[in-house]
């Protein structure tokens, strides 16, 4: 029987799931094709910290939701995504009562589609940029056309928790990372781990 939770029909991992809370609230703007692929790595944050909710980017109709989240002066948007022609970030402010919540939006589809996302959708570009430098070479390899230095949407997650000094938080998510990666290809293939 396949755990409706975390789809693994051999090895659930639900009871390695963790309760994480964060300073920042995160949006995983996910692209329609990401939805039902079982090597999203985004429902790990999803189903881990509360305050990350996940919005269906549409070229022609951005979600209500989150263009009225981002109005909302008690929020600070970064969106998550290098780019060669706008100035970075490399350090998030870190959260204060007495400031805006920081909104983190990472573009949760693969590299090819995430930046035609920015390309088709001006709203994402008025939004302040942070990149990520990875501590280590991503572990992710469950798609082909992998590239080197790319990280895959729970990885960036784990970073971006480090940059808010939440490092228990993000060892935390890594660990539950970690066991989604070592047994995803036993359970696809059929048995136990």
């Amino acid at each position: 029987m396949i755990c409706q939770r975390c789809g693994f029909q051999f090895n659930c991992i639900c009871d390695l799931e963790p309760q994480l809370q964060s300073a920042a609230d995160f949006v995983l703007l996910t692209h329609s094709r990401e939805c039902n692929k079982d090597t999203n790595t985004g429902v790990l944050m999803t189903r881990t910290l509360p305050s990350c909710r996940v919005e269906i980017w549409h070229r022609t109709q951005p979600p209500q939701a989150l263009l009225d989240q981002l109005k909302d002066p008690n929020y600070q948007p970064w969106l998550v995504f290098p780019s060669d022609d706008q100035p970075l970030a490399m350090h998030l402010p870190q959260p204060k009562s007495d400031h805006p919540k920081i909104l983190l939006i990472i573009l949760d589809a693969t590299w090819q589609e995430a930046r035609k996302m920015v390309r088709k959708s001006p709203w994402l570009n008025q939004l302040p940029r942070i990149a990520i430098t990875p501590q280590q070479t991503s572990r992710y390899a469950l798609r082909r056309n992998q590239q080197p230095g790319h990280l895959c949407t729970c990885e960036v997650g784990i970073e971006l928790l480090n940059l808010l000094q939440q490092p228990q938080a993000a060892q935390q998510l890594q660990t539950y990372f970690n066991h989604f990666i070592n047994i995803y290809h036993a359970d696809k293939s059929g048995h136990a781990k």
